[in-house]
C-alpha cells in the first residue's frame, strides 16, 4: 500500500523547479532539500549567494581550547583575574590521586596521557522545547514567522537536519502554495504545501552545519503573496501549523573548554541548554548531612539560573559520573576511584574527569559542615576568579532573609509598575504590525496573599492603538486575560452617546487608560498577565499595511497591579502552595525556618528529589537556600532540639517503615510494613470538626484508595509534633522508581494544579487524586478586628451555638426581670 503513494509523491516534487528527490519514510514523508533555489519570479533576480562568503565563519563565543602542557618546556603561571577579598586563587598542579596506592614507575618514562579536546555529542530538539509548546500556526495576514532556539556554548554542530512536520487547511492546499524555510537569514529551501505535504506526514532537511550557532532563528513563509496578502478575516480557512512534534537533530563534538573556575556554571550548566539539563551530584560513602546541606544551596542556586528551563539533579553515591558532576565531601574522602585532595579550610577546585578528561568534576570542599557551607556559598555568592582551578575560600558572614523578600515575589507594599514586571527589555510592552504575538506580562506571588470578600486588586491599564484611518475603531479591541482567564474587552474609544457625537464632531475620545478590578483568587503562585491587540482594518484598507511591522501598539510601561491592600494569611496544611512556590519554606526564601530531614541511610533516589526540590524553590524566589539545614533520621527526643522547631520538608520511601513510622507519629497518616493509610478520626476528634465547620475531610475515602493502590508517589502533609506553628510536608513514594517519577509529575500544569489538601496521591494510570484528612491551622497577620471577623465566618456552628445561648440567657433575664415587674405591678410578693 505505501509503494505506490511513495511513487505519487516522488513524481509530484520532482515537477517542482529546483526540487531535489524526496522519499517517504515509515513515520512520514522525508524530503532532502539540501540547499534549494527559491523558485518564484521575485526571487530569481536576487544575486547568488556564495556559500564560501555568505555561511557563518567559526563562531566567536566558541572558547579557546587549551593545549596540552608541554612537560620539555618550563613551567609559567598563568594570568589569573584577582579575587574577591579573602579569597586566594591557586592553580594546583599536583596530581590528584585516583587509586590506593602510589604509582611503582618513573612517571618521566612514561608517555604523556594523551586528553582528547571533544567528545561525540548528540541531540534532539523539538519545537515544542523551543517554547512553541502548541505548534507554531501561518495564517492570514501573518504569513511569515520564525523560532529562536540555542546550543550549549561549547558545542560545536557538524551534522543537522530538520524533521518538518506540518498540518495544512484544505483551503490553503489547494491554492498550491509553497513553505520556504530560512536559517539565520540563509534559504534553506521550499516545501510545496499540497495534498501530498499533508496527513501528518514528517519532511526531512539536511542542514549545513556550518549554519548553525549558539543563537539561531527558524524562520518560515508561505510564498503566495500575490494573492493572499488581501485575504482579510481568513485565518480560520488559510493556515498552516507546523507541529510541536518537529524536531532538530545535531550531531558535534563536545570542546574540552579546560579548568577554569571562571567558567561556572558551565560546563554543568549552561543557559542557552533548551532542554533538561541534568547535573550529577556525587557524595562519599562517609556522607554527613552537611554535604547534602551544601549540595541543595548548589541545587537551589542551579535552579535559580534554570528558570523556565527545566533541572534535574542525578545522584550517585562513592562513584564517578561518566560526565561532568559536581562532588561534596571532607579532604581524604574517597569517592570512587578519586580520593578529595587535601585541603587547609573551605575549598574550590575543578580537575579533569579521570574517566574522561573532556568532562570536569568541581570539588566542594571542607573539612566541616560550617566549612562545606562556606564553599558552597562562595561558589554560588559571585563570580569565580578567571583562570584558575581551585580557589581557597576564607570565612565571611552568609546574609539572612527577612519573611516574604523573595526578588521574583511581587512587592505587596505598594504598586508595581508593569516595566518593573517585564524587565529590562522596552520593546516586551510593544506589539509590531496587525497579526502578532500577545504581550506576556509574568509575575510571581506569596501563595498566601489573602483579601477579604469584596475587596479587588486594581489593575491599571495605559495603552494606546495606532493612530491610522484604515483602523476599524468600533471593531478592535484590546484584550485582557490573567493565566488564560478573560477579563475584559478594552475599546479603541470610550463609550457612550456623548463621547461617540463628540467624536463625529472631531473631537478626541479615545480611550488610553482603564482600571480593572481583579478577584484576588485569580492570583496564583505563578502568574501571567497577556494582552492582545485585536486590529481589525477597514474593507477598503490597503494590502500593503497587512504585513507591515511598522505599525505599534503599545502598553504604557507605568500601567500597575496594586497588591497592597492584601494580607499574608493563609490556612496549612495547603500542598497547593507548596507545589506552587515551595511555601511556607520560601517565606523565608533562603531556608533559614526550614529542616530537610532524610532517613538515617538515605538512598540515592532519596537525595536526587530532595536536591530537585531545592531546585524547585530556588526558581520559585530567585534566592539560594543557603541557611538550609539537613538532618539523617530521628534519634532520641527531637521535642528539645531546636533544629526540629522549624518547618521540615521529608523526603522518604514507604519501605523505611521504622523512620516512617517516627516521622508520621501524632499525624493523621499511618506506615505499616510498607504500606500507608489514613487513621480513623475519633468521636471527639469528628465533633470538634463539627463544631468548627471543617466538614469536607475525606479521611475514609483517601484511606480506601490508599488501601487499593498500589505503586504510587506523591506528598502528604500535616502540623508538626514538634512546633504547632510549623508544617511537616512528606515527598514519598512506593519505591525510589515511583520516588523519582515527582521530578516530571511536577513540571506537569495538570497535575499540579489538581494537588490540593494535604494528601496527594499521583499514578500512572489514574494520575492525580488529592484529599483534605488532616485538621488545618490559620498562619499569617491580620487586623484584629478582621480576625474576628474571620473566626466567625469559619466557625459558624460555634457562632450560631454562642448565639443561642446568649439569646437563651438574655431571654430568660428579660423573663425573671419582666415577671417581677409584673408581680409588684399586681402588688404580689
Amino acid at each position: 500500500m505505501n509503494r505506490p503513494r511513495k511513487q505519487t509523491v516522488k513524481r509530484r516534487l520532482s515537477a517542482v523547479p529546483g526540487a531535489s528527490l524526496l522519499r517517504k519514510i515509515s513515520a512520514g514523508v522525508l524530503l532532502t532539500f539540501s540547499s534549494l533555489p527559491f523558485t518564484h519570479a521575485e526571487d530569481a533576480a536576487a544575486p547568488a549567494v556564495d556559500p564560501a562568503t555568505s555561511l557563518p565563519a567559526a563562531p566567536s563565543w566558541l572558547p579557546p581550547v587549551t593545549p596540552m602542557p608541554d612537560e620539555s618546556a618550563p613551567a609559567s603561571a598563568a594570568p589569573a583575574t584577582a579575587a574577591p577579598a579573602g579569597d586566594a586563587p591557586q592553580t594546583d598542579t599536583t596530581p590528584l590521586n585516583t587509586s590506593n596506592t602510589a604509582p611503582d614507575a618513573d612517571p618521566s618514562a612514561a608517555p604523556a596521557p594523551v586528553i582528547p579536546l571533544v567528545q561525540p555529542v548528540t541531540s534532539t530538539i523539538t519545537v515544542a522545547e523551543m517554547g512553541q509548546t502548541n505548534g507554531l500556526t501561518l495564517s492570514g495576514g501573518q504569513l511569515q514567522s520564525g523560532i529562536i532556539f540555542t546550543l550549549p556554548a561549547d558545542e560545536v554542530v557538524t551534522n543537522a537536519h530538520l524533521s518538518l512536520a506540518l498540518k495544512i487547511s484544505p483551503a490553503l492546499i489547494a491554492r498550491d502554495t509553497t513553505l520556504e524555510l530560512m536559517l539565520n537569514g540563509q534559504p534553506l529551501g521550499n516545501l510545496p504545501l499540497n495534498q501530498s505535504s499533508n496527513g501528518g506526514d514528517v519532511y526531512d532537511l539536511d542542514i549545513p552545519s556550518a549554519m548553525v550557532v549558539s543563537n539561531n532563528n527558524l524562520s518560515f513563509r508561505v510564498h503566495d503573496s500575490n494573492t493572499m496578502t488581501c485575504e482579510k478575516d481568513q485565518s480560520d480557512k488559510y493556515w498552516v501549523t507546523i507541529l510541536p512534534t518537529t524536531s532538530i537533530g545535531l550531531e558535534g563534538q563536545q570542546l574540552n573548554i579546560g579548568r577554569n573556575l571562571g567558567n561556572f556554571p558551565r560546563p554543568f550548566f549552561d543557559g542557552l541548554q533548551m532542554q533538561e539539563s541534568k547535573i550529577t551530584m556525587g557524595f562519599s560513602a562517609a556522607m554527613k548531612p552537611g554535604d547534602v546541606s551544601a549540595a541543595a544551596m548548589v541545587s537551589s542556586y542551579l535552579g535559580m539560573l534554570s528558570d523556565y528551563r527545566s533541572v534535574d539533579f542525578p545522584v550517585i553515591l562513592n562513584d564517578l559520573p561518566d560526565q561532568n558532576g559536581i562532588l561534596f565531601g571532607k579532604p581524604g574522602d574517597k569517592i570512587g576511584s578519586l580520593t578529595l585532595p587535601a585541603s587547609n579550610g573551605a575549598s574550590i577546585q575543578i580537575i579533569d574527569n579521570p574517566i574522561n578528561p573532556v568532562y570536569k568534576l568541581l570539588l566542594v570542599l571542607g573539612n566541616d559542615d560550617n566549612e562545606l557551607r562556606q564553599a558552597a556559598y562562595r561558589l554560588i555568592s559571585g563570580g569565580m576568579p578567571n583562570n584558575a582551578e581551585r580557589l581557597d575560600v576564607t570565612q565571611q558572614t552568609i546574609p539572612s532573609s527577612k519573611p516574604y523578600d523573595a526578588p521574583r515575589w511581587i512587592d505587596t507594599s505598594r504598586p508595581v509598575t508593569l516595566g518593573e514586571l517585564a524587565g529590562k527589555d522596552p520593546d516586551s510592552l510593544i506589539s509590531n504590525g496587525i497579526y502578532h504575538d500577545g504581550i506576556q506580562v509574568a509575575f510571581r506571588a506569596a501563595p498566601d496573599l489573602f483579601m477579604w470578600d469584596g475587596h479587588n486588586i486594581p489593575v491599571r491599564i495605559d495603552y494606546r492603538f495606532p493612530t491610522e484611518n484604515w483602523i476599524d475603531e468600533d471593531s478592535s479591541r484590546l484584550n485582557v486575560s490573567i493565566n488564560s482567564n478573560f477579563l475584559r474587552s478594552l475599546t479603541v474609544n470610550k463609550v457612550g452617546l456623548v463621547e461617540n457625537i463628540w467624536r463625529r464632531l472631531g473631537g478626541d475620545s479615545r480611550q488610553e487608560r482603564y482600571t480593572l478590578q481583579l478577584a484576588p483568587y485569580l492570583i496564583y503562585g505563578d502568574n501571567q498577565l497577556q494582552f492582545y491587540f485585536d486590529i481589525r482594518p477597514k474593507k477598503d484598507a490597503p494590502c500593503s499595511i497587512l504585513t507591515s511591522d511598522n505599525i505599534k501598539s503599545r502598553i504604557d510601561p507605568k500601567s500597575f497591579i496594586d497588591l497592597s491592600g492584601s494580607y499574608h494569611f493563609a490556612q496549612l496544611p495547603n500542598l497547593s502552595y507548596f507545589v506552587g512556590a515551595s511555601y511556607p519554606y520560601s517565606k523565608l526564601a533562603d531556608f533559614t525556618d526550614t529542616l530537610m530531614l532524610l532517613p538515617e541511610v538515605p538512598s540515592a533516589g532519596e537525595i536526587h528529589t530532595l536536591l530537585n526540590l531545592a531546585a524547585r524553590a530556588g526558581k520559585a524566589t530567585g534566592v539560594p537556600v543557603n541557611h538550609v539545614q539537613v538532618a539523617f533520621g530521628l534519634k532520641g527526643d527531637e521535642r528539645n532540639n531546636a533544629l526540629f522547631d522549624r518547618d521540615i520538608l521529608a523526603v522518604t520511601t514507604l519501605g523505611d517503615t521504622p523512620f516512617n513510622q517516627q516521622l508520621l507519629a501524632d499525624s493523621p497518616f499511618s506506615v505499616n510494613a510498607g504500606s500507608m493509610g489514613v487513621k480513623t478520626p475519633t468521636q471527639v476528634q469528628r465533633i470538634v470538626a463539627w463544631l468548627t465547620g471543617d466538614w469536607y475531610r475525606q479521611p475514609v475515602d483517601a484511606d480506601r484508595y490508599l488501601s487499593s493502590t498500589g505503586a504510587w508517589r506523591g506528598f502528604v502533609s500535616y502540623r508538626s509534633r514538634w512546633s504547632n506553628d510549623h508544617v511537616v510536608v512528606v515527598a514519598t513514594g512506593t519505591d525510589d522508581q515511583q520516588l523519582l517519577k515527582i521530578h516530571n509529575d511536577l513540571k506537569s500544569p495538570k497535575i499540579n494544579a489538581n494537588v490540593r489538601g494535604d494528601l496527594a496521591i499521583i499514578t500512572d494510570e489514574n494520575g492525580i487524586r488529592s484529599f483534605s484528612v488532616g485538621q488545618q491551622f490559620p498562619t499569617g497577620q491580620m487586623p484584629w478586628y478582621m480576625m474576628v471577623l474571620w473566626y466567625a465566618s469559619t466557625h459558624i456552628v460555634i457562632l450560631s451555638l454562642i448565639a443561642t445561648l446568649v439569646s437563651l440567657l438574655i431571654g430568660l433575664s428579660l423573663f425573671v426581670v419582666l415577671r417581677r415587674h409584673a408581680a409588684k405591678r399586681l402588688g404580689q410578693k
